[in-house]
């Protein structure tokens, strides 16, 4: 499918999805949004398609947040309806494959709720980042909020929020902000590195991993434990289940059925 404003290429069962407006810093228009959401809903139907990499056109941003033009004469009305059928950091957060953020450069913003949406963040040693809505008079409409105190924990959340600064790649892999750091010519390798690895896993036992994962930050210990109880017998119940355990017992590699 042709896009605007987001490039779709391929590697393998790997989709790489690149923000592609590098002359605005990968800046998040609302048509940029739209073909996004499009994009990962048709990945995630593709069974083609094992991993998501998300990143930014060029060399110096993964992007550097919403469209701020956009926002001018913006009613309180019309961002409400902007809600009603989901963000794009909702349908980033429901993709059922392992979304990996390859944090290229600039990461500001809506930006980086973007990243913290994904499921896996590895940075540039050239990365910067940082919640910086507090500096235009707005705060984060986005989810960092919500998911930055889980990340880097309430204090830095608030002082990241509240003071707008930015911080370097180093600094946000030492709050946990970002997962890994690496020179920047071991970016792209890196990552694919990572995703072709969870890529060779078989898909359904990622899928209910990832799912089991995801719900510790929205349940109650008592409730994720039975939910995780849940996704491990289905699991059981798998063709997937039977490979690995003969696999395992014959000293071979799996061929995963998915199912």
């Amino acid at each position: 499918m042709n896009y605007e404003t987001i490039l779709v290429t391929r590697r393998g069962p790997t989709a790489v999805v690149a923000l592609n407006r590098p002359d605005k810093l990968n800046a998040m228009s609302m048509v940029l949004k739209a073909e996004l959401v499009r994009a990962l809903h048709d990945l995630d139907a593709d069974p083609e398609t094992r991993t998501i990499i998300l990143t930014g056109a060029g060399d110096k941003a993964f992007t550097a947040g919403a469209d701020i033009h956009e926002f001018h004469g913006r009613t309180a009305i019309e961002q409400w309806r902007m809600y009603e059928h989901g963000t794009l950091y909702d349908a980033v957060d429901r993709t059922t494959k392992p979304i990996l953020a390859m944090i290229n450069g600039y990461c500001f913003g809506g930006g980086l709720e973007l990243a913290m949406a994904c499921d896996i963040r590895i940075a540039s040693e050239r990365a910067t980042l940082g919640q910086t809505e507090i500096n235009i008079g707005i705060i984060p409409g986005g989810g960092a909020s919500q998911r930055l105190p889980r990340l880097v924990g309430m204090g830095n959340a608030l002082r990241l929020t509240l003071t707008g600064e930015r911080i370097d790649a180093a600094e946000a892999a030492r709050l946990g902000l970002v997962d890994e750091v690496v020179p920047h010519a071991r970016l792209e390798p890196r990552t694919f590195e990572m995703a072709e690895k969870i890529g060779s896993k078989s898909a359904l036992a990622v899928r209910l991993a990832k799912a089991a994962v995801r719900g510790s930050s929205r349940l109650p210990l008592d409730q994720g434990l039975r939910y995780e109880q849940s996704l491990f017998a289905l699991a059981m119940a798998s063709d997937d289940k039977e490979e690995g355990v003969r696999a395992f017992l014959e000293k071979r590699d799996p061929a995963w059925k998915d199912r």
